[in-house]
């Protein structure tokens, strides 16, 4: 059977996945309102918080550490008409008065206040300046205090942020991989042929890892982001308007940057995906076929197809970190850019008193601020562009429609199906795998209640696949599967397979107890009937000799135990459901003949008073049927019993004669 494994990791995806992306992932965030609303009020406070503490720094700066100083000109002043800049203290104050008598030639007398050229105040003792700018020590205390509080605050803030965050994305991430988990349940197993364990995997764990992330990470600082960037806009505005301008000029730049190199990231990182999707299932292979490669002593060859995965996924990487290497520095040289026109424009402004001092050091500080967003975003960037690139593979699943064949919640308002499985007919059955490689052809066969009929013929006619119809696995291109005169279709396909056991020639167990994989979920199965389904299927020797019985542990895929004693248990299995119809498909393969015998009772425990169809490529197992159907080249070109087909010396006859 041809498969396409690559089918959706080679796909190319469009920019216009994006819009689609973002309302997919919109819905999963609806659960959580509450506290995305929360953490976005935390984010606009510690916004707020951070907008506060630079503009603190002007205040302490302009009121108090360099406080705007009375600029006029007194008739003391000896060169013409040129302004000066002084210290206007009170000397109603007995300190205050002391000092302005001890320095009166340096002071000017108006009224109850006195006047100092500031360039004079270096001519004072140290004592003496505290002395007259204690006003000033005392609001640099308050406001040395309220920055501190406000630290405190935004440590506070940003903390249950965080959490809350933290929290959110957790749970969305968990609701997303039981979604995807749930979904991937319910896809055709054709779609399982086509795209490897590793690769699924990687959808389930390492992409919804990333969108994480994402969730948590991203959306947090994008928020906060854009609040401060706005912020951050508003209030440099406010301070010198024509510096703003000038400082904005260099915006464009970052604006190309962040368009022109986003492009090629996505690009990147869809590639980082397919690698270690690749990556992932070379691995998966290697543990499920470990036998094979070392008895083909194929280790090395498998080691270099190995290496050159891992080597592919490494040239990804360097792509990747080029892109965040060209960024980064792009980012923080357009905002050293920035800094120094601020310096060069408002140092002028300073010089010609056009601008306070506070305001230029909180201008710097606020274009400081304002690339740090930017950067901010650079370095988010990498976990956006991952996520993105994750949520178009996870998308892509989710978004898969094979599972369409099921029926839905109107199924039970169509001719449903009866207590019991009675009769089954096929009429004129077509289908193929891939197109053009015909498997079945109107095949046509009525099996009657509680008869027991076997498939036969060469590998390949097709008769597996007739077991795959019955079960739903895929559906026929053409004719029909009658279940008690209903369209197989019209049934739903839950109720149909809760009616078939399926006895494969390679059973699957799960991890687990052998109690578990017998019950298999079923709560209403005692102790007593277990016992009994145990007896029935011939799996007592077994369970006597394991130190904890049915309780015993099985390893993954059952390897603990032998291929025989994985049929009993199977067969067990196929006995806890009570079904209508038993499905064998090789059930014998794989076994000695002594374990043949004891698989044979318990079959034959199995299918007593139930309809049962077996696949058998020794004719032996064959011989037990009511009727036997040959096919070959995709029809059924005989039909009868054993006796019968060997008295008319046919195809039948002649695969008889072989085998013996």
């Amino acid at each position: 059977m041809a498969t396409n494994a690559a089918y959706f990791e080679e796909e190319k995806l469009d920019r216009s996945y994006d819009l689609r992306l973002l309302k997919w992932l919109y819905p999963l965030t609806k659960p959580y309102r509450i506290p995305l609303l929360c953490s976005i009020i935390l984010v606009i406070l510690i916004t707020m918080l951070d907008l506060a503490l630079p503009y603190i720094t002007k205040v302490a700066i302009d009121r108090y550490i360099v406080p705007k100083m009375e600029t006029t000109i007194l008739p003391t002043d000896t060169v013409g008409d040129s302004k000066a800049r002084y210290l206007k203290v009170d000397i109603t104050e007995s300190q205050t008065a002391d000092i302005v008598r001890r320095y009166a030639p340096l002071f000017t007398r108006e009224g109850s206040y006195a006047l100092i050229r500031f360039d004079d105040l270096t001519h004072l003792d140290k004592k003496d300046i505290l002395a007259l700018r204690k006003g000033d020590l005392a609001g640099v205390s308050v406001i040395t205090l309220l920055f501190l509080a406000l630290i405190g605050a935004n440590f506070i803030f940003n903390f249950g942020q965080v959490m809350i965050m933290e929290y959110t994305g957790q749970m969305i991430m968990h609701d997303l991989r039981i979604r995807l988990f749930d979904h991937i349940q319910g896809l055709t197993v054709a779609f399982f042929t086509r795209h490897p364990v590793g690769r699924l995997v990687t959808r389930v764990t390492n992409d919804t890892q990333n969108m994480h992330e994402f969730v948590t990470s991203f959306i947090a600082v994008i928020f906060k982001d854009i609040f401060l960037l706005a912020g951050i806009t508003i209030v440099l505005i406010t301070i010198n308007w024509r510096l703003t301008v000038i400082t904005f000029t260099i915006l464009p730049l970052v604006v190309y940057a962040v368009i022109h190199l986003s492009v090629k990231a996505r690009d990147v990182y869809r590639i980082l995906r397919v690698k270690i999707a690749d990556i992932n299932t070379s691995f998966s292979e290697t543990i499920g076929g470990i036998k094979v490669i070392q008895l083909f002593r194929q280790e090395r060859e498998n080691y270099r197809r190995f290496e050159r995965l891992n080597h592919e996924y490494y040239q990804a990487g360097m792509r990747q970190i080029h892109v965040y290497a060209v960024f980064m520095p792009i980012i923080e040289l357009l905002g050293a850019s920035a800094t120094a026109l601020v310096i060069f424009y408002g140092g002028g402004r300073v010089l010609t008193e056009g601008m306070s001092l506070g305001a230029l050091v909180a201008f710097i500080a606020y274009m400081r601020m304002f690339f740090r967003p930017l950067r901010d975003i650079a370095e988010k960037y990498n976990i956006m562009q991952n996520a993105l690139a994750s949520a178009e593979r996870i998308y892509q699943i989710i978004n898969n429609r094979e599972y369409e064949h099921r029926t839905d919640g109107k199924a039970y308002e169509k001719p449903g199906l009866p207590e019991r499985i009675e009769d089954i007919i096929m009429e004129d059955v077509s289908f193929s795998y891939v197109a053009g490689e015909t498997v079945l052809s109107k095949v046509s066969l009525h099996i009657r209640p509680g008869e027991t009929v076997a498939l036969v013929g060469p590998t390949g006619s097709g008769k597996t696949t007739l077991i795959n119809l019955l079960t739903r696995f895929y559906e026929p291109q053409a004719g029909r599967i009658l279940i008690n005169g209903h369209d197989i279709r019209t049934i739903d396909i839950d109720r149909l397979r809760s009616k078939i056991a399926l006895v494969t020639q390679d059973p699957f167990l799960f991890s687990g107890t052998i109690r578990d994989n017998i019950v298999n979920g079923s709560k209403h199965i005692s102790d007593e009937e277990l016992d009994r389904i145990i007896i029935a299927s011939h799996c007592r020797s077994l369970i006597d000799k394991l130190p904890k019985g049915v309780d015993t542990e099985l390893a993954e895929g059952g390897s603990s135990v032998s291929s025989g004693e994985r049929q009993l248990i199977s067969i067990a299995r196929a006995f806890a459901r009570d079904p209508d119809l038993i499905l064998l498909d090789e059930a014998t393969s794989y076994i000695d003949s002594e374990t043949e015998q004891k698989v044979q009772v318990a079959l034959s425990n199995l299918m007593k008073d139930r309809t049962s169809i077996i696949v058998a490529h020794r004719l032996s197992t064959a011989r037990m049927a009511h009727r036997i159907f040959v096919l070959n080249r995709h029809r059924i070109i005989e039909a009868g019993t054993h006796r019968e087909l060997m008295a008319q010396k046919g195809f039948y006859f002649r695969l008889h004669q072989l085998q013996q």
